[in-house]
This record gives C-alpha cells, structure tokens and sequence, in this order.
C-alpha cells in the first residue's frame, strides 16, 4: 500500500464520520456502532500513514509497517 492509497482511505472514513456525526441525534445503535468502528479504522490508518512516515525518515522500507490492532492504536494519543 502506498502513503497516496492511505490518504485516499482516511480521506473517505472522515467523509462518513462526518456523515455519521450529523445525521439523526437519535440513539441509533447501527449507526452508533459504525461510527466506533470508523474511528477505530481512521486511528489504524493515521497510526500506519505515521509508522511508515518515521521508518522512511529513518532509512527503513515503509513497506515494513503494519496496520495495528484496535487495542494498540486507540492508547495512543494524537
């Protein structure tokens, strides 16, 4: 996957948070649950986009990074 491909796709999962943030304030458990797994998605992205970027700085293959479990990345804070 290229950093372009990556961009492209936390471009698009912010476009339906934003959706899913604006639509109906009523409690709706599917889309509520959506909106937890794209949040989760866009910090697995920003967490690979990130890895990559650091091991390319470093001198090492970007191709090196790996998409981290739900559990890694949402203990991080941006």
């Amino acid at each position: 996957m290229e950093d372009a491909d990556l961009v492209a796709q936390i471009s698009a999962l912010v476009d339906e948070e934003h959706r899913l943030e604006h639509e109906s304030r009523e409690e709706d458990p599917e889309r509520l649950e959506r909106l937890r797994v794209v949040k989760i998605a866009l910090d697995q992205c920003w967490d690979l986009l990130r890895q990559r970027r650091a091991r390319r700085a470093a001198g090492l293959d970007p191709e090196g990074a790996r998409l981290r479990d739900a559990s890694t990345v949402e203990g991080h804070q941006q």
